[in-house]
């Protein structure tokens, strides 16, 4: 009898779970990101990796893709809407739009929650200067989207290189300044450095090498001063400058759009790039996957040292690529918990491999040592599977604590040891890195003009490189910035900047 009674206890338990079970219907979450796989339309529908991700999480994502291209403006066409999203992505944490809403209300303070080991241990593993960098009035608004650091850097054509006779490897900017030359003589229908519409990167990597101060610098007196006023920054132009006269730049170079820029290596029409050196190892695979290469043909430079014998580098990023913001129109107070527990998974093992990597069986397999890899007859239906389910949900991935992906990827693929030399690298690099003394403060003319005030350096160089302008025309364009507002910008960053350390 007892267990007979047991036995219908038990069933009523198991009936009772299942009840629960079934009238918890799942969260949903809506997400915004920007979009860079424009050749494959998203499927949302039946998609087995936003199933795998509600199994996990209880969470029904909802994805919506805009165009990288404009992302910014769309983003602040989002914050007017009175139903945004709930999540969303942005590109640049510092943008003046992002700022102003944040101080007006429109994201959630993530202040507490961040701090908060025990419910949000990936959130709260992120480094403490990162949060810091993109603070805003010493409030967390944000989950910062990790990169490596410092990340950017020089690669070239390493067998176009030999044709043209340079055979060593780049150690200094005068190695540097011949094999630029040399490839500028390739042919005529050809460039030495690949530039496009992002000119401001390129440019921000020659000063730098060159000694100038990343965007903001201290001076021998302890005070803030603007980067173009350090001699290297014209030295950085000048370099620029001659390489455009001696035909190794496309003169169209300021109106060729980002999206453009790989498909001008992949053509064969320029041969070296200053931007993310892991673009090195994506080069070369896809040239072994599309053109049959079967040899390495790309390169990534090292430390580059100057005459002096000393080493700087421009990091391109403080450790982030924008953040996670989440809106306080789409989220109320109780759900928001929710929310930011669905992000922690995020970081976690499991949530970066299905972000950046997709579902086993789908879009990668396993070898025999426990690696992500995809086998040479699957390349095609992994590379199909991945634009459709997965897609850029990379953009959401913030990876806060690191790469935790479970199972890793395989460090190296195809021919070359490119992967790894990018991570070595980023190590190499990083003690060199120059950082901007200025970006975990505000000044309130950059908040207010800083969108319009920074054309105006970048224009002008982009002008003087092309030989548009002369050097006594730059200065003019400088003393133009500093008359409509970035002589009041430098002054707040400055007081900022010494109440800081005062503290």
């Amino acid at each position: 009898m007892k267990k007979l009674v047991s036995l219908i206890l038990a069933a009523m338990m198991l009936l009772s779970m299942a009840g629960i079970a079934a009238a918890e219907e799942p969260f949903e979450i809506t997400v915004m990101v920007p979009e860079f796989t424009l050749d494959v339309d998203y499927v949302e529908e039946n998609n087995p990796v936003l199933q795998a991700i509600e199994e996990a999480t209880g969470v029904k994502l909802k994805m919506l893709f805009m165009s990288n291209e404009g992302y910014g403006d769309n983003v602040n066409t989002t914050l007017t809407e009175n139903n945004p999203p709930m999540v969303m992505a942005v590109t640049d944490a510092r943008d003046p739009s992002i700022i102003n809403s944040a101080r007006a209300g429109a994201f959630w303070d993530l202040t507490d929650f961040i701090a908060d080991k025990d419910n949000y241990p990936y959130l709260a593993a992120g480094a403490p200067a990162v949060y810091q960098n993109i603070a805003i009035d010493g409030r967390i608004y944000g989950i910062f989207r990790s990169r490596a650091f410092p990340r950017a850097g020089i690669y070239y054509r390493l067998d176009i290189a030999k044709e043209v006779g340079f055979d060593r490897e780049v150690k200094t900017i005068d190695d540097l300044t011949e094999l630029a030359e040399k490839l500028a003589g390739y042919s005529n229908d050809t460039y030495a450095l690949n530039m496009c519409s992002y000119y401001a990167g390129t440019i921000n990597v020659i000063t730098v090498a060159m000694g100038a101060p990343n965007n903001w610098g201290i001076d021998e007196n302890g005070n803030i001063y603007p980067a173009h006023k350090s001699p290297a920054y014209l030295e950085g132009l000048n370099w620029l400058r001659h390489l455009y006269e001696i035909g190794g730049i496309d003169p169209n170079f300021a109106t060729i759009p980002t999206s453009e820029w790989d498909n001008i290596e992949r053509t064969g029409k320029a041969f070296m790039r200053f931007d993310c050196l892991d673009n090195t190892h994506r080069q070369q695979e896809w040239f072994e996957n599309n053109a049959g290469v079967t040899e390495q043909v790309f390169q990534s430079v090292g430390p580059i040292a100057k005459a002096d014998g000393s080493i700087t580098v421009w990091p391109q990023n403080n450790g982030f690529a924008g953040e996670i913001l989440i809106n306080k129109k789409g989220v109320s107070e109780e759900d928001l918990p929710k929310v930011v527990k669905f992000l922690d998974w995020c970081n976690g093992p499991e949530g970066q491999t299905i972000l950046n990597a997709g579902l086993e069986g789908l879009t990668y397999w396993v070898n025999e040592d426990g690696y992500r890899y995809v086998p040479e007859d699957k390349i095609d239906e992994a590379g199909m599977n991945s634009k459709m389910y997965v897609h850029d949900m990379n953009q959401l991935g913030m990876g806060v604590p690191g790469n935790l992906e479970n199972p890793p990827a395989s460090v190296n693929r195809g021919v070359t040891a490119l992967r790894e030399r990018y991570n070595q690298l980023n190590i190499e690099l990083a003690p060199y890195a120059v950082a901007d003394p200025c970006f975990p403060l505000i000044s309130q003319t950059a908040v207010d003009y800083g969108a319009q005030l920074s054309p105006i350096l970048t224009d002008a160089a982009a002008q003087y490189i092309s030989g548009i302008i002369s050097e006594d025309e730059l200065r003019g364009e400088w003393e133009r910035w500093g008359e409509t507002g970035g002589d009041k910008m430098t002054a707040e960053y400055n007081e900022a900047y010494h109440a800081s350390i005062a503290q």
